[in-house]
This record gives C-alpha cells, structure tokens and sequence, in this order.
C-alpha cells in the first residue's frame, strides 16, 4: 500500500471511517479538525476563538506525530458556520502560522460535525528529508540557501 494512516494516540477519535491523516511520499493529507477535546472527544464549549485554537491544537497533534510542524502546512481549507465569525477565527489563525503563510480558502457551510462552528483541513509536505541534506553552498532550494 502506497498511502499510511496517520492516527495519534493523544488525538481526538475518528467520528466516523475516516484517518486522521493520510501520507502518500512527502505528501499529507489532513482530514478537516473539529474542536473536539482529544481526551473527552467532546465538542469544546466556547466562542469562535476557543474553538479555532482547539482545532488548530488537533492538527498540531496530527503534525507532531510526524515529527512536522505547521511550516510544513501549504494549504488550509477553513469551514464556518457563520462568516461573521471571519475576523475572530482569523486573529486565532493568525496566531499559529508565520510568512510565508499556507495558501487558504474559507467558506460559510450550513452545518458542521456535532454543532462545531470551525472545522479546518490541511495539505502539509512532508519536506524533513531534504531539509537534512549536506549542503554545499552552490544549490537552491535548500534552508542554507534559500
């Protein structure tokens, strides 16, 4: 098999047949967070802020099991209940990425999974590997000479 579930013990539970990840080669695939509270795999209670970093709290657990972080996100998809809660989700949002920042889409949607009202889903590049690589000096696209 070309594709490996990506499933964290310490992550919230699948709520249905689905990974929480799926790596195919240095390509990961996130599948969309809800605030679920990893231990109790209930939805947080909250505003739009609280809810938004426990999500974002669930794809760092998802990244952290692969030894990545939220550099090595390049897209995000962001799923709102109410687009009025743009500007707070963005403040939260804001706080986990640094530039370049992932390329990104939101959309209003009618309903989320157990009454969320912020789900967020991932495309990450595995690029660990070459990112350990000797470098010369003379090459592009490594971290030494970028």
């Amino acid at each position: 098999m070309f594709t490996k579930a990506i499933k964290p013990a310490n992550g919230p539970k699948a709520i249905g047949p689905y990974s929480p990840a799926v790596k195919l080669g240095d390509f990961v695939y996130l599948s969309g967070q809800i605030p679920v509270d990893p231990v109790t795999n209930d939805l947080v209670q909250g505003d739009i802020r609280k809810q938004t970093h426990q999500v974002m709290q669930n794809i760092i657990t998802i990244l952290d099991e692969m030894g990545l972080e939220t550099r090595h996100v390049v897209k995000t998809t962001v799923f709102l209940t109410d687009m009025g809660n743009f500007a707070a989700m963005n403040e939260v949002y804001a706080q986990y990425f640094d530039d370049p920042y992932p390329a990104r889409s939101c959309v209003q949607v009618g309903a989320l999974p157990k009454g969320a009202e912020v789900e967020i889903e991932c495309l990450v590049i595995d690029t660990l590997r070459y990112e350990q690589q000797s470098c010369s000096g003379n090459c592009s696209g490594c971290q030494g000479c970028d």
